[in-house]
């Protein structure tokens, strides 16, 4: 059984272009979620990011290495859900039959699923669009009900991949919130992909610095807030340990981009 839920072991990819020329992405990258935690990787554009989940979702197989994913406690195998920066919704399925596309590609539909459908849709303003589809509905609406699909699959792991991008800051403290909620009620393991150090900060438990090429980690910083009770969005970006943490990986971000410029 693995300590941890998802373990990531001496990893290495690379592509091939048409010259026979290798581009190496990763070299023996190695890192590990645990159960209900949360883990941001940030880094510079180009730096690997979108690979790694790729990698981590199964949807490339790397060219040398291991990822492997723990059991549920109940020892049922775990599952993984990626969530896209697109929210790739198809334009012939209601919001609703679009929310519940996670489940349906596992098993039958019940009126259970459809009822949770809609109460989590409902959280987020959408429950009146339920019956509508997706051209109607603001780039914002379209990724939270990505996001809805994503959670309702029921994965012990989850992909985000600048999930949040598109939302007004209102809702996407909101969504931050919901995301966190979920390792508490659900134990879900959660890695974040973002360029928003704030958001990696407030919502992580550990984060993930990826600079050069091959990409490395060249930071790891593990993040304790001080917040009265639980962390949440707000309450996390007052802690006062927050621009402290903001400075740390920033610094790791820039020096980052300089040794990948060679300077």
């Amino acid at each position: 059984m693995l300590e941890n839920l998802l373990e990531v072991n001496n990893l290495s990819h690379a592509f091939i272009k048409a010259n026979g020329e290798e581009i190496r992405i990763f070299r023996n990258l190695n890192f590990h979620v645990g159960q209900a935690e949360i883990v941001a990787i940030v880094g510079r554009s180009g730096a690997g990011k979108s690979t790694l989940f790729n990698l981590i979702s199964g949807l490339l197989t790397p060219s040398a290495g291991k990822i492997s994913l723990g059991a549920r406690p109940d020892g049922r195998p775990g599952s993984i859900a990626y969530m896209l920066q697109k929210d790739l919704l198809l334009p012939w399925r209601t919001i609703l039959e679009n929310a519940v596309l996670g489940i349906e590609l596992q098993r039958p539909v019940t009126d259970a699923d459809r009822t949770r459908a809609l109460a989590m849709l409902a959280r987020y303003g959408l429950e009146s669009v339920a019956n509508a589809y997706p051209h109607s509905l603001s780039g914002g609406m379209k990724q939270r009900v990505a996001l809805t699909r994503t959670l309702l699959s029921d994965p012990t792991v989850v992909l985000l991949d600048e999930p949040f991008s598109a939302l007004d800051y209102e809702t996407r403290l909101m969504l931050e919130n919901d995301v966190i909620s979920l390792t508490r009620t659900d134990r879900t393991s959660i890695i974040l992909v973002t360029h928003d150090i704030d958001e990696a900060i407030a919502m992580s438990n550990r984060i993930v610095v990826l600079g050069g090429r091959p990409a490395k980690i060249t930071r790891e910083e593990h993040i304790v807030l001080s917040v009265e009770g639980d962390r949440d969005a707000v309450t996390a970006r007052g802690a006062r340990e927050f621009p402290v943490y903001h400075k740390e990986i920033w610094n790791a971000l820039r020096a980052s981009d300089v040794a990948h410029a060679g300077v």
